[in-house]
């Protein structure tokens, strides 16, 4: 198995926000890294060069459209071309919008479970050899409402609750070898460009919120973590990263 100063790890979507904090984190365990991004190249190549200038070579980066599954298997290959195996998936890529009935279209239902639950699937499926090679794991990163939805985004959180069922079928389906689990964030980092998400509305999150705060990207990348690193006999479990904001909805 390999040791935690080389794991090689995938992970979709790091070029920023939580991604990035989760890259970041990762790195700092001694993870090789190759991040996926779709359209934020410049944020992509930054986090590269700030992470390689830490430790040389030990980060690459890899465009790709994750509505495309056809695309999805290079990925993952390209991933152990380029640094020899891959120990990690991290389906951390999503794409967050409301969808309220009677304004749902198709296209809506294609662009938000293609992020959320197509992808995983088909990158689970062609990484599942490798990662049973080296006694891998994958890491998906859901959300706390898909116990209790969000008004108003009802493709969303059809989309992350299948992301949970798939975690625990591909707990099943992978082992013995591949550990699989999910983090489920609460409020974490306020989505950018959505007045929904005013000061009335973030007080009254917090409220809800156990802990009274808003969490860190920091605060779910530690999770991962210790997913990754740190839990060798937890698999097909859901990791609740939300101040308690589910307990309180």
């Amino acid at each position: 198995m390999n040791t935690n100063k080389d794991k090689v790890i995938l992970i979709t979507g790091g070029a920023k926000r939580v991604g990035a904090a989760i890259c970041r984190e990762l790195h700092a365990h001694g993870a090789q890294l190759m991040i996926h991004y779709k359209n934020s190249v410049n944020e992509a190549r930054a986090l590269q060069a700030e992470l390689n200038l830490l430790r040389t070579n030990s980060v690459a980066i890899i465009q790709g459209d994750l509505h495309n599954v056809a695309e999805l298997p290079s990925l993952v290959n390209q991933t152990i071309k380029h640094f020899g195996r891959l120990d990690v998936l991290i389906n951390n890529a999503s794409t967050y919008y409301p969808t309220e009935i009677g304004q749902i279209t198709e296209a809506h239902w294609h662009d938000l479970t293609s992020s959320n639950l197509k992808a995983p699937i088909f990158l689970a499926q062609a990484a599942a050899a490798e990662l049973r090679k080296h006694h891998g794991c994958i890491v998906n990163i859901t959300d706390m409402h898909v116990e209790r939805p969000k008004k108003g985004y009802v493709v969303y959180s059809v989309a992350k609750a299948g992301l949970v069922t798939l975690t625990k079928s591909l707990a099943l389906e992978l082992s013995p070898e591949v550990r699989v689990n999910a983090v489920a964030p609460g409020p974490v980092m306020w989505p950018e460009n959505n007045p929904q998400f005013d000061e009335v509305y973030r007080q009254r999150v917090i409220n809800q919120t156990l802990l009274k705060r808003v969490g860190e990207a920091q605060d779910v990348a530690k999770a991962v973590n210790f997913l990754v690193y740190d839990a060798p006999f937890i698999t097909g479990h859901v990791l609740a990263v939300d101040g308690g904001r589910s307990l309180n909805l």
